[in-house]
């Protein structure tokens, strides 16, 4: 258990995966498959035997060591390999259900009442067989042993996924600040460009000992107020690093927190765009927000 515990604080993991485990003990195999796809939450449905359904709170239990979030299909299967000491048993209440819903069946159409036992007995679960001297404790240890391997299995490959994941978030990261780079250094100089274009055109319209320099520098500063996106720009980079130290090692369910960081990035992104008139600025607020978007995109996959 303490493996499971060490890459749950340690390592991203991917929501997709596969894990398959088989156990065999006596005359009984026990295969319990495991695949998980992408979901907001932890949403577990298992086929399996009737037998087992007494088990069923156990299993449920014992997959959340394995899995913390996303959609997840566990399929188990058991086979009693005995040739002998095989008892069969009848379950009348399920024949029962059987026989009245094939006779209202007859009634609601006027068919004909042609239901014998052997149609009976072939319906699932009406008869089954297993080993008479099989005993529960034995058979939950068989099934968690299966559901062990079958759940380090999907946790592998989770976690070999999520190492991909990892990489190429940080890597999308890494082109997010070089926008944000470009953009600080840039931001300046269009406040100053625009001193000098206000500068001249004032200087065409009056002469130059009339002209207002208080004025042209109101001006500026206004100017300034509406265009300056240095708080953004902190903003963004406060989200980004944030977001590398979570997947560098963040906790168990990390990808919630950076769902939530990716928001926040794009929404600062958004404000730069709105505040800008630059062409160059805007383009690369526009590739800001492209990779970004892509961010938010490939998180969606990390549990």
């Amino acid at each position: 258990m303490s493996e499971k515990t060490e890459w749950g604080c340690t390592m991203v993991k991917s929501m997709t995966g596969f894990g398959r485990s088989e156990i065999t003990e006596g005359t009984g195999k026990i295969t319990v498959e495991i695949k998980s796809v992408n979901n907001r939450f932890l949403d577990l449905s298992m086929k399996m035997p009737r037998k087992f359904n007494s088990l069923e709170a156990q299993i449920r239990s014992e997959l959340k060591n394995y899995i913390q979030r996303g959609k997840v299909d566990v399929y188990i299967t058991y086979e009693d390999t005995a040739e002998s000491d095989v008892s069969v048993k009848y379950n009348r209440n399920v024949a029962a259900q059987y026989v009245e819903s094939m006779k209202a069946i007859c009634a609601d159409f006027g068919l004909e009442d042609d239901v014998r036992v052997s149609t009976v007995a072939r319906m699932p679960e009406v008869l089954t067989t297993g080993n008479s001297s099989s005993d529960g404790e034995e058979l939950w240890e068989m099934v968690r042993k299966a559901i062990d391997g079958a759940g380090q299995a999907l946790l592998d490959a989770r976690t070999r996924e999520g190492s991909f994941l990892k990489d190429d978030l940080l890597a999308k990261l890494d082109v997010i600040m070089e926008n944000v780079d470009f953009i600080s250094e840039q931001s300046p100089k269009i406040v100053e460009e625009y001193k000098e274009k206000l500068t001249a055109k004032v200087s065409e319209l009056l002469s130059d000992s009339n002209m207002d320099m208080n004025r042209i520098l109101q001006e500026v500063t206004i100017y300034s107020d509406k265009v300056c996106v240095d708080e953004e720009l902190v903003r963004l980079r406060s989200h980004v690093q944030a977001t590398r130290q979570e997947l560098e090692g963040g906790q168990d369910g990390v990808g919630r927190k950076l769902d939530f960081l990716a928001q926040e990035m794009n929404r600062e992104a958004n404000t730069i765009l709105s505040k800008t008139g630059d062409v160059e600025i805007s383009a690369r607020g526009i590739e800001l927000k492209t990779e970004i978007e892509k961010v938010r995109e490939q998180i969606q996959n990390v549990e």
